[in-house]
């Protein structure tokens, strides 16, 4: 098994994960206050208009990527070390997957409620053309920030696939 600092390296997964899993449950149980879900219904969740950005995507993505996925990252990580008794292939890997992550998570939530948010007071308002202008940014950035979430993603499946390639051509040598 890899030594101890090896391991250390996933601890800010197993920091982030919690901390993205609480954001989600603070959101959810905000989401669910009656003033606050009577906005919501009023602008489309879950179901359309920009409250759907809100409820259920930005509440969703929150919890399942923050929370679930970055856990599976670190457990993945880690057992392949464990059960092989090999380092992953690389440890910078490690780190950059966990940091194009969690600023694409940040980004992609924080994006998600902005433009929900401001999108909804303006179908409050009937202002439509304020919501027009505003929209036209939504797509340049939630494409950027995805696009971040998904070299953290890349170089993850990147990491695991060589290491996997490494444990099992050394099984394989005579």
């Amino acid at each position: 098994m890899s030594s101890l600092p090896d391991q250390r390296i996933l601890l800010k997964y197993l920091v982030a994960s919690p901390l993205f899993f609480f954001i989600g449950t603070v959101h959810g149980v905000i989401q669910i206050l009656p003033p606050v879900r009577a906005w919501l219904d009023s602008i489309g969740s879950p179901y359309g208009g920009p409250g759907h950005m809100i409820d259920p995507l930005a509440h969703a993505h929150i919890n399942v990527v923050g929370g679930v996925v970055l856990l599976c990252m670190a457990v993945t990580y880690y057992l392949f070390q464990a059960i092989s008794g090999k380092p992953v292939y690389s440890q910078r890997m490690v780190n950059h997957s966990f940091w194009w992550t969690v600023v694409g998570i940040t980004g992609f939530y924080s994006t998600l409620l902005y433009f929900g948010i401001r999108e909804g007071q303006y179908l409050l308002l009937d202002n439509s053309l304020a919501a027009d202008q505003l929209h036209a940014y939504y797509g340049p950035i939630i494409a950027t920030v995805s696009t971040i979430m998904g070299v953290g993603f890349w170089v993850f499946f990147t990491n695991v696939f060589l290491t996997a390639k490494a444990v099992f051509s050394q099984q394989h040598d005579p």
